[in-house]
């Protein structure tokens, strides 16, 4: 089976829930212990042929040590699903920037590890066909910096995260002469708040219920939820994910999305609060109330594995640029916004050779 190298840039609990996950599908990949996943097996692939070749973080008990002690360390806080044996992958020592956030400096000590030369190199070095972004809510000079020098390594570039590179013209021209491709931006969750309200939103248009008005809250317990208590650190957030309910309805809906509060005792647990409110035939009114409980990273890393192996199939056919189906269905500011049967179908077609992106 082909297997995908990938560089993966922060090393949190989305990397610890897919580092975990690759372990686990190793382990449970018999036909009837399969279990969440969306696709098993994109074109000889699974996702234990997802293989984790170089990775960088700027946490003192992160950097030097090997990746599967590293993505146990604090203040990582997902649940452990399983053993991880030893990759031989010592975590390097990546750069800051506006990586670390004030809310996080309290709790992320940083490495007095030297930063290494050159991230590019590294890439270069480990054999990784792309780079995946797993930094902080807001690190947008950070991430751009990621996206400079996976150009520069000559790899494919998946986006986690709501810094828009993939949906950005510019940066699209940037990977699009550079011959490499890009994907993204800020993953959907496999079962989280945005597929959950787009999928409501879109059940009510398309049944000719006129939405009023919408709400989604969510509170957590990691240092993601930590970070995004600094409000300047969400402009690109609250676009990602208001944009993507927003596309699913034809005319206006007013509409307020976006983390509410940090509990630490939640730890990775995420709970999404969705309020809907609209009028049927004869102008009755109705009212929902949702609330979503779900473990924040393997709800990430579900989506992932999708988008990793959707990515490497792109770059083994030479596609330049964004890949528009793979983005539509893994995230939730792609460059073009479908309903989600229409995104997955774009995906399936790109996949077996009958769509171009």
């Amino acid at each position: 089976m082909a297997k995908v190298k990938i560089a993966i840039a922060g090393v949190g609990n989305c990397a610890s829930a897919l580092l975990q996950g690759i372990t686990y599908y190793k382990i449970h990949g018999a036909p009837e212990e399969i279990v969440g996943v969306t696709q098993y097996n994109i074109k000889g692939m699974t996702p234990s042929d997802i293989e984790i070749v170089t990775a960088f973080d700027v946490n003192r008990d992160k950097v030097g040590k090997d990746l599967s002690e590293a993505i146990f360390a604090k203040p990582n806080n997902t649940i452990k699903i399983t053993d991880v044996e030893k990759t031989g992958v010592k975590v390097q020592r990546g750069p800051v920037l506006d990586g670390i956030g004030k809310y996080l400096k309290p709790v992320v000590k940083l490495s007095n590890e030297p930063e290494v030369p050159s991230v590019a190199q590294a890439i270069r070095d480990s054999g990784a066909e792309l780079l995946v972004n797993y930094l902080p809510v807001g690190s947008t000079n950070a991430v751009q910096l990621y996206a400079h020098e996976a150009i520069k390594a000559g790899v494919g570039f998946v986006n986690a995260m709501p810094v828009f590179i993939a949906s950005d013209p510019n940066w699209q021209k940037r990977f699009s002469d550079a011959g490499l491709a890009t994907a993204g931006d800020d993953v959907m969750s496999q079962l989280g708040a945005t597929v959950l309200h787009k999928t409501i939103v879109k059940l009510c248009v398309d049944r000719g219920v006129k939405v009023d008005e919408t709400y989604q809250l969510n509170i957590g317990g990691d240092t993601d939820f930590l970070n995004m208590l600094e409000e300047s650190r969400l402009v690109d957030k609250r676009i990602s994910k208001t944009s993507a309910v927003r596309a699913m309805s034809s005319y206006e809906i007013p509409t307020r999305i976006g983390p509410s509060d940090y509990v630490p005792f939640l730890d990775n647990d995420k709970i999404c609060y969705v309020w809907l409110k609209g009028r049927y035939f004869g102008n009755i009114p109705l009212t929902m109330d949702l609330k979503l409980h779900v473990v924040d990273a393997y709800d990430s890393a579900g989506v992932m594995v999708d988008a990793i192996r959707g990515t490497k199939i792109g770059i083994d056919r030479g596609v330049k640029g964004q890949l528009e189906s793979i983005s539509a269905f893994c995230f939730k500011h792609p460059p073009i916004q479908m309903p989600y049967n229409e995104a997955k179908q774009a995906f399936i077609d790109f996949v077996e050779g009958k769509r171009d992106r």
